[in-house]
């Protein structure tokens, strides 16, 4: 059951990349001489609005992201006259289209190198000391808290978090007995470990303790790109193997996310903003991929007009978006029957 802190973690992060993807949009469609009628923060009914030179700002009711309206986006649409959207050079579209996606990107990078320059690198400890303790889990119910030191479960020596994990990740509802250290002195505790339909294995709401490593500036200017490199390599191949039928398409749909986002919630805000930089990286990724109905397949149609010196048909445009549209609801509904399946299967 989602608290108030999962769902306004929920709220905030869906909010925020949204918002800056469509900033990115923004940004360069000004930069780019295009007229922007309005950019809005939320969607449905507006409850403030106010404008500016020739933009509309808004806030919206829904809370969730935002959009920005350019002139002339159809072909069809000659009011914007030349500062519309299809009346600029082909390039500068393409720049547009791809700004969103970019930002999204950028932002899991100044994400990264947030934490890195506040919080430094925070390395796993080698015995199975105890970080966090999420409320209402078995190790919070059973009196186990943050610092305490796991020796033995049934008896069997515990040294290392390996050996934690490995010990709890298969036993659920059975019966553990738990030997810990607090303060030096030794206790002991009974847990019943939970099956985690998300991470298809017992847990019992911990997280293991961390050492902290200081990261210098220059240092993290350079560990936040190699990381969002790194990450945007995995998620590709991943992509690419699903395609490919090599790797086990294990799809999550909003609802996933949204149960994702608000566990992490309950570790913290350093894990949701964890959270946030994997999220903020696929939304680029998934949004660039050349499929119509998205930023991507857009782009595509660009390359093609670029190549063949005149742009595609409205007409064709409009069919291969309301295709492109039929593949996104489709793979919407494969995930979102994922989502059930794992929380109720």
């Amino acid at each position: 059951m989602f608290s108030i802190t999962m769902v306004v973690a929920v709220v905030v992060v869906f909010g925020v990349l949204v918002l800056v993807h469509e900033l990115g949009h923004f940004i360069t469609a000004k930069l780019t001489g295009m007229r922007v009628d309005e950019f809005a923060i939320g969607f449905g009914p507006k409850l403030c609005s106010f404008k500016r030179g020739e933009t509309v700002y808004s806030i919206r009711s829904i809370p969730l992201g935002g959009f920005n309206k350019i002139a002339g986006m159809e072909q069809d649409d000659k009011e914007a006259g030349d500062r519309a959207y299809w009346a600029k050079p082909v390039w500068q579209r393409m720049i547009v289209i791809v700004a969103g996606g970019a930002m999204n990107i950028f932002l899991a990078y100044v994400l990264i190198f947030g934490i890195l320059v506040t919080s430094g690198i925070q390395t796993p400890v080698t015995q199975a000391e105890l970080g966090s303790v999420v409320a209402q889990k078995p190790a919070a119910q059973a009196g186990l808290k943050t610092g305490d030191v796991i020796v033995a479960i049934n008896g069997e020596k515990v040294a290392t978090w390996e050996d934690f994990a490995e010990k709890v990740k298969n036993s659920d509802g059975q019966v553990l007995q738990m030997d810990y250290l607090r303060n030096g002195e030794e206790h002991s505790a009974s847990v019943i470990p939970e099956y985690d339909k998300t991470a298809k294995q017992a847990m019992v709401g911990v997280m293991a303790a961390t050492r902290h490593t200081p990261i210098s500036f220059p240092d993290a200017v350079v560990m936040a790109g190699k990381q969002v490199v790194y990450i945007t390599y995995a998620m590709i191949a991943a992509i690419g193997g699903m395609v490919m039928g090599t790797v086990h398409a294990d799809l999550a749909g909003p609802i996933g996310v949204a149960t994702i986002i608000g566990q992490a919630a309950e570790l913290g805000v350093q894990s949701v903003l964890n959270i946030m930089i994997l999220l903020s990286i696929n939304l680029g990724i998934i949004n660039l991929l050349p499929v119509p109905a998205l930023d991507g397949g857009h782009f595509f149609t660009l390359v093609v007009e670029a190549l063949r010196g005149k742009p595609l048909s409205s007409d064709l445009m409009r069919k291969s978006q309301f295709v492109g549209l039929a593949l996104l609801l489709m793979l919407m509904f494969f995930a979102t029957a994922q989502d059930f399946t794992r929380l109720f299967g």
